[in-house]
């Protein structure tokens, strides 16, 4: 079975096949899960949960948080795939494995993903445990994901001007009233990681427009388009940035962990609203 294309960028579409094997109803919708929105993956009726290593091309990462599933079922009556956890830039993976489970959910049928993470609040005010809508990102990360040998039938030069989907957007808000949850809406920027910003960096983020700073997201945002999805992306303000909380106060993974265990039940329910809304 070839399971990798010209330039050694893995075949979707041997992915595809091995998942379909397993459950072959097609998903509408994908979901990409971040820190604090691990229950997500525990809602859905009759799931199909494939762990990442039986799914030819899918990296399994090694962050808390990140178990690793693909999980596939219904919910909210609609047929959705979840990617209960991503594989980072940071652990060592290069940019055709940190997107390559976009291009399965693609190739799988999904015609709109949510992305969701775990992010540092930057705009003052914010608090930890707020979710933000992302309306746009910045991508410092250094690299682009569609750099390289082109897939088959994709284009080169993505429009991004409306990366993140008005109406998914406008869904999302919705979503939020309805799950009872504080939503903020801003810009998602992100850095490659792993260690947190500094204060002055956060400061030139601050400058640059950017609302929420995290180490994920915009790589999967700029396949997903390139693949005709449309996306919406949620973070969970996990922390407020460097410098912002005082000049003493150290940010850790601990605390972001912490906060996002505390959230979990809400961004469940917000989560859940979106998916319900898609009909």
């Amino acid at each position: 079975m070839r399971t990798r294309r010209a330039g050694g960028i893995p075949d979707p579409r041997a992915a595809a096949r091995a998942i379909r094997r397993l459950f072959p109803a097609r998903p509408r919708i994908g979901i990409v899960l971040g820190s604090g929105f691990g229950p997500v993956a525990g809602a859905m009726a009759d799931a199909v949960s494939i762990p990442y290593s039986r799914v030819p091309g899918l990296a399994t990462g090694s962050v808390p948080g990140h178990p690793g599933r693909l999980v596939l079922g219904s919910w909210e009556g609609q047929t959705v795939a979840v990617l209960a956890g991503r594989s980072h830039y940071y652990e060592g993976f290069e940019w055709p494995q940190v997107t390559f489970g976009i291009r399965v959910l693609a190739e799988l049928g999904a015609e709109e993903v949510l992305l969701t993470n775990a992010a540092g609040g930057i705009r003052r005010g914010w608090k930890a445990g707020d979710f933000m809508a992302i309306t746009d990102h910045i991508n410092l990360m250094g690299g682009n994901p569609l750099r390289g040998a082109l897939p088959e039938g994709r284009e080169r030069f993505v429009d991004m001007t409306r990366a993140y989907d008005p109406g998914l957007l406008a869904r999302t808000k919705a979503a939020a009233r309805l799950a009872k949850v504080r939503m903020r809406e801003g810009v998602y920027l992100a850095v490659p990681g792993p260690s947190f910003e500094t204060p002055a960096e956060i400061r030139a983020f601050a400058t640059l427009g950017a609302d929420a700073v995290g180490m994920s997201t915009a790589p999967e945002a700029i396949v997903a388009r390139q693949c005709g999805l449309r996306v919406a992306g949620i973070s969970c303000i996990t922390n407020v940035a460097a410098g912002l909380a005082g000049p003493h106060q150290e940010v850790t993974h601990a605390e972001v962990l912490d906060v996002a265990r505390q959230v979990a039940e809400g961004a469940r329910r917000l989560v859940a609203e979106w998916v319900k809304m898609a009909g």
